[in-house]
């Protein structure tokens, strides 16, 4: 897989900065970010992908994450470092 974080984002989004910052906080390098506000085809991909219409979305390999809330939440209940390890580990 080319990207193996992936986050659906627009440029005036505020919890995808967040979520970002919290993904570089955790050694994350490399995230491909696709902007659903400018081509909105990918907006649909995402909501087709997702069943969400907001903004951001993130996907570990092909595990949706969700949002930042969500991407917080896991990470508190101990299921972000084994995803982020799977990156390292090179599956």
């Amino acid at each position: 897989m080319a990207h193996q974080i992936t986050m659906y984002t627009t440029g005036v989004c505020p919890y995808c900065v967040m979520a970002e910052r919290y993904l570089k906080g955790k050694g994350v390098t490399e995230l491909h970010k696709i902007r659903v506000d400018l081509d909105p085809s990918q907006r649909e991909t995402m909501i087709h992908l997702t069943g969400r219409r907001t903004v951001p979305q993130i996907f570990i390999n092909e595990t949706h994450v969700g949002g930042y809330d969500d991407l917080v939440a896991l990470d508190r209940a101990g299921g972000l470092a084994p995803l982020l390890a799977n990156l390292t580990s090179g599956q």
